[in-house]
């Protein structure tokens, strides 16, 4: 599936209708270049879930507990990991809470994660540097993730 957005609002919104229907368990990987909107994606997804203070990228912490929400987020993000080196964090043992684990830049740990997934490509639609336009690509892996996309693609349906 593939849809356009064309503000961070939507971007949002998206988020909303991804938290709606994530559940425990579930892995999220977040593909796109810098400023592409992985972060605003992931706010949209803690917001609808009841995270009260700001989600923020993990560029620097590399981890972002959201404990405290409806369905707990384990936010990543592996921009600076260098030499595939994962023994800063126990990745293992996040995939095995009951939560959801969303990974910006998972190319860096790919050969870690499962085979079951649901990867989330946002590209630009042009390179104008205050464009909010993006394309958003699902690619999911695994029956559960193959649902999943049609369960967001149903409520996004049901929005408009």
């Amino acid at each position: 599936m593939k849809i356009n957005i064309n503000s961070s609002t939507e971007m949002k919104q998206l988020g909303a209708a991804i938290a709606s229907t994530a559940k425990a368990h579930d892995l999220l990987l977040l593909n796109g270049d810098l400023g592409a909107g992985k972060t605003t994606l992931t706010q949209g997804i803690g917001e609808a879930l009841g995270v009260k203070r700001p989600v923020k990228s993990p560029t620097f912490t590399i981890v972002r507990e959201y404990e405290e929400a409806k369905l707990p987020i384990y936010h990543m993000d592996f921009y600076r990991l260098e030499n595939d080196d994962l023994s800063s964090i126990d990745l293992s043992s996040y995939l095995q809470q009951p939560g959801l684990v969303v990974i910006e830049w998972p190319e860096v740990v790919k050969a870690d994660l499962p085979d079951q997934y649901l990867q989330i490509v946002i590209r630009r639609v042009d390179d104008s540097w205050d464009s909010t336009k993006r394309t958003v690509e699902f690619r999911p892996q695994g029956k559960r993730n193959e649902d999943w996309v049609a369960e967001i693609a149903n409520k996004i349906k049901n929005r408009t």
